[in-house]
């Protein structure tokens, strides 16, 4: 087996990706990862503190410029940072007026990619480019700010036995989405799977994954053998697939699998992978594999603990790693990839769910 090596220079014979970028840039910095292909990384203010952002030398009738693929959370530091990439002597000074951004790719609705995007578009004067789903959940998602939480969504979580402590927080919690999204222009360019279009000297094609996102864009060129990955693809971490109160019915962990099959079968495994997460490998293959492993894994464990009717909260023990506090900040997510994991089996009609005298859901096997 080769000696492949993490960014610090270990050797990461485990996973056998290659990491050839280095290090990542400071926030308000940029690294070059390609010829007309630049880094940027924004702080995000939660356990996971980072997320990576591109810049493409692009062109339009105006003059040179930079398409920007992602954008941060609308917080503080992320703004002090995005001055200091377009100030006149900022790493993104295109004109001696400094930067000038043609056009915003935002590859999901997360917070974390999209925060930025109106602030962004207003300031230039430029477009928003990204899926129809994505741009109309988002708005849906930021028009709860300041709502309270509706019934259905309190006895969602409820009949996963969430206890009254839990579902208080909750309630303190929801509607949040907004306060770190700027609002979203009111109109988009729409990006569609197997789209093509031109970023400056080079050939761009959508690739459209689902599961962790209703209609997550993915952007490949093939001139470069580079693809950006979004959340669709990390190296080190697995990105979320949860089940939500909107959908309780959901499978997004069947679309996660679907699309892992599908990018392993039309992309090949040399690709530069740019993740919003973690650092660029190589390993395309290596990963998705890994990916479909765990899961896998993850099912077989899910189907020997529902030999007695479990609970959704009682089956985290065969889903993670670590355990989850009832009280923790990750229960929501913790409860919404358990969701995901259940309602799998259930639309494969590996499983029963039945609903007991106090309105609480258990699940086990027929």
């Amino acid at each position: 087996m080769s000696r492949t090596h993490t960014p610090d220079g270990r050797v990461d014979d485990v996973h056998g990706l290659v990491y050839p970028c280095g290090p990542a840039p400071e926030p308000g910095q940029v690294k070059a990862v390609l010829p007309g292909l630049l880094w940027l990384r924004m702080p995000l203010p939660f356990a996971l503190d980072h997320i990576n952002l591109w810049a493409i030398a692009d062109e339009d009738e105006q003059g040179p410029g930079w398409a920007i693929v992602d954008t941060g959370t609308k917080t503080p530091e992320v703004v002090g940072a995005w001055r200091q990439l377009i100030a006149p002597d900022g790493p993104l000074a295109a004109t001696p007026q400094g930067a000038r951004i043609t056009r915003i790719f935002v590859t999901h609705m997360h917070p974390d990619h999209i925060g930025m995007a109106g602030w962004l578009t207003r300031k230039f004067q430029c477009r928003l480019w990204m899926t129809r789903l994505e741009y109309l959940q988002c708005r849906t998602l930021a028009a709860d700010t300041g709502r309270e939480p509706p019934e259905e969504a309190i006895r969602f979580y409820r009949q996963c036995g969430w206890p009254e402590e839990a579902l208080d927080v909750y309630r303190a919690r929801f509607g949040s989405f907004g306060k770190v999204v700027h609002a979203l222009p009111d109109s988009f360019r729409r990006l569609t799977d197997g789209q093509q279009f031109r970023i400056g000297d080079h050939l761009w094609r959508v690739v459209v994954g689902r599961g962790h996102s209703p209609e997550h864009a993915c952007l490949l060129c093939d001139e470069q053998q580079v693809l950006i990955s979004g959340d669709q693809v990390l190296p080190r971490i697995s990105s979320n697939v949860s089940v939500f109160p909107m959908e309780p019915d959901a499978d997004p962990l069947g679309d996660w699998i679907a699309s892992i099959e599908h990018l392993r079968r039309m992309l090949p495994d040399e690709l530069l992978v740019l993740p919003a997460h973690n650092e660029p490998f190589r390993g395309l293959h290596k990963r998705l594999d890994r990916l479909a492993h765990g899961h896998d894994r993850g099912l077989e464990r899910l189907r020997r603990t529902l030999a007695e009717p479990k609970r959704a909260i009682d089956v985290f023990g065969a889903l993670f790693a670590r355990p989850i506090d009832i009280r923790s900040e990750v229960l929501g997510m913790a409860t919404g990839e358990s969701l995901a994991h259940l309602n799998y089996l259930l639309a494969r009609e590996e499983i029963l769910r039945e609903r007991g005298p106090d309105g609480i859901q258990r699940y086990r096997v027929k």
